[in-house]
């Protein structure tokens, strides 16, 4: 029987730091929500580079 209340015991400790310290946590101190990685056709930052590179002359290409 002391065996099945330390298990209801420990489950009931692990729950509780699951909720406190698992990944969805909020409201924690340093943490950032994380963002969805955005695909390089959608990053306005990548998009402007590539047109960057396409308008720049290519240095010892003869067309």
């Amino acid at each position: 029987m002391i065996y099945v209340l330390a298990a209801i015991g420990a489950l009931t400790v692990v729950v509780l730091m699951w909720k406190a310290f698992g990944p969805q946590a909020t409201g924690v101190a340093g943490r950032r929500p994380r963002q969805a990685p955005i695909a390089p056709d959608d990053d306005p930052e990548f998009l402007r580079r590539l047109g960057e590179q396409q308008r720049k002359p290519r240095s010892g290409e003869d067309d």
